[in-house]
């Protein structure tokens, strides 16, 4: 890695408490009682709810649970944020559990919001904006992907105007993640690939980032390690508790890692593409990661070079240049081993709206973090264009 200015400072925040293993998901009565909370309910969606692994946490939380709120969809909504808290509030609920990928946990996020401070969500849409802790909350990711369970940041898509509200403030983030390897195994194929390569994303672009520090570095060099290792076995094979519990594992480092160090161009576009287009979080990241790359490589010769090494890549013989490359070249195959599409044209995208998007990628927070500065909207165009 290359060396950190001399007069390098940091805020480093990981409030989380992390509970991990195969049959953690047993923990959550117990961790429930730390918190000092006597009323549950269950954020998940209808998939989930179907099958035995919610009946199983209510089995668990017995008396605790007061209630199952299943109808959270893919890129959670306002309308669905809005009949949760209803709900919540209806059963007086003191704390939300949150069992499912990073919809559920979004949704919990959003709705601790409006339990605590009331309103409307919209007013809270932005960076730091929260005054006091909200209500409590423990996540429970089945997917190893979003990093969510320990991030500051939730994303609700605003089906009415076709565009998703990122909210990004410390108390956002849950008071307890329980990692339990065993909940992903039925995880299909796709689902577990398109998740961790949103994972892979969250590292890489921490790395990218003009907020990145040693702590940040540390944990998203060796979460990129963990993916390039286990996730391709992971899609190949659900039932490898092994491999299925680093992907975790390497899901919330990453997360941890974003959350100090931000985000980049990647994550502009693709929350741009997704609202837009309804292209699916991690599969359009798969698909925009080593675009957002090849346009950082000027600057990030030496950050891609770590990231190469990380990957398996001997690059001792390298130039910088031609690692950072290689570096490049190793997600697109990444990519393309675990079965995504790599073009944009692939997942039905129409370049008649890249003309907004580019405009909302240019109004995404996370652009402001990119190690470089688009000089306009027309930056991002080419972009999507090359990845169409």
């Amino acid at each position: 890695m290359p060396n950190y200015t001399t007069d390098l400072s940091f805020n480093f925040n990981s409030p989380t408490k992390i509970v991990f293993g195969a049959g953690a998901v047993n923990d959550i009565g117990p961790e429930m009682d730390s918190l000092n909370k006597k009323r549950a309910v269950i954020i998940t969606d209808e998939g989930l709810a179907a099958t035995g692994m919610i009946d199983r946490a209510k089995d668990i939380l017995g008396k605790r649970c007061v209630g199952i709120f299943p109808e959270v969809k893919p890129d959670t909504g306002v309308y669905i944020i809005d009949k949760a808290v209803k709900y919540a509030k209806g059963v007086d609920a003191d704390i939300l559990i949150s069992i499912g990928g990073g919809s559920s946990i979004d949704t919990a996020k959003a709705m601790a919001i409006l339990l605590t401070e009331g309103g409307k969500l919209e007013d809270y849409q932005g960076w730091q904006i929260l005054k006091r802790p909200l209500m409590p909350h423990i996540a429970v990711p089945t997917t190893a992907g979003t990093g969510s369970e320990v991030t500051y940041v939730a994303v609700v898509k605003d089906h009415d105007r076709g565009i998703k509200l990122v909210f990004g403030d410390n108390h956002l983030i849950p008071n307890t993640a329980i990692l339990d390897p065993e909940l992903t195994v039925n995880l299909p194929p796709d689902i577990t690939a398109s998740t961790g390569m949103d994972a892979l994303s969250h590292a890489i672009e921490s790395i990218h980032s003009l907020q990145r520090q040693p702590m940040t570095d540390g944990l998203a060099l060796q979460a990129i390690r963990m993916i390039f290792n286990y996730l391709a076995i992971s899609v190949e094979n659900g039932k490898d508790i092994a491999a299925r519990g680093q992907m975790q594992i390497a899901a919330t480092m990453a997360g941890i890692a974003f959350s100090n160090a931000q985000l980049g161009i990647v994550h502009a576009m693709a929350h741009a593409v997704g609202a837009r287009f309804g292209v699916p979080h991690g599969v359009a990241n798969a698909i925009l990661l080593p675009y957002g790359m090849e346009y950082n490589l000027g600057v990030c010769e030496k950050e891609y070079a770590a990231i190469a090494d990380a990957a398996g890549i001997d690059v001792h013989k390298k130039t910088k240049r031609e690692a950072a490359e290689m570096a490049i070249y190793a997600v697109k195959r990444l990519t393309e081993e675990i079965g995504l599409p790599t073009k944009l044209s692939d997942v039905n995208v129409t370049k008649e709206g890249f003309a907004i998007c580019a405009e909302n990628a240019m109004a995404d927070p996370s652009i402001v973090y990119n190690s470089r500065t688009p000089s306009g909207p027309d930056d991002i165009l080419k972009l999507l264009e090359k990845a169409w």
